[in-house]
């Protein structure tokens, strides 16, 4: 009997969960304290170390330089291989590659082909 009693009045209180990151409900005071957590966890380090502020001025002016030498360069291929007046239809040789101009209903089709691998590649320039 005393054993009987003596467990009929036993407690139990309600088992409340609450959410501890702030985007799940939690408390938003715990915002710093989890980035701080995941940010001392992070392995990976961002590799920003060069600041616009760090780039040497002669070294950009160069890379622009060449750029444009390039580009120019491209230009006076095209202009030489194609005519001044652009890329008309028929069929090219340039190196490697044969090239296949042909107007479509939605604009000049440019069929690319790599000789060498006989990749393939088709560009579709509209009409403006």
């Amino acid at each position: 009997m005393i054993l009987l009693t003596m467990f009929s009045n036993a407690y139990s209180q309600d088992f409340a969960y609450k959410p501890i990151n702030p985007a799940f409900g939690g408390d938003t005071f715990n915002h710093q304290w989890l980035m701080a957590s995941a940010q001392a966890q992070n392995d990976h380090k961002n590799d920003l170390s060069r600041s616009m502020y760090d780039e040497d001025p002669m070294e950009e002016f160069q890379e622009n330089l060449n750029r444009l030498v390039l580009n120019q360069l491209s230009r006076n291929i095209i202009d030489t291989q194609f005519g001044e007046d652009g890329i008309q239809e028929g069929t090219y040789q340039l190196g490697n590659y044969e090239i296949i101009v042909g107007a479509g209903s939605d604009g000049m089709n440019v069929g690319i082909t790599d000789l060498t691998t006989g990749n393939q590649t088709n560009v579709l320039v509209p009409h403006f």
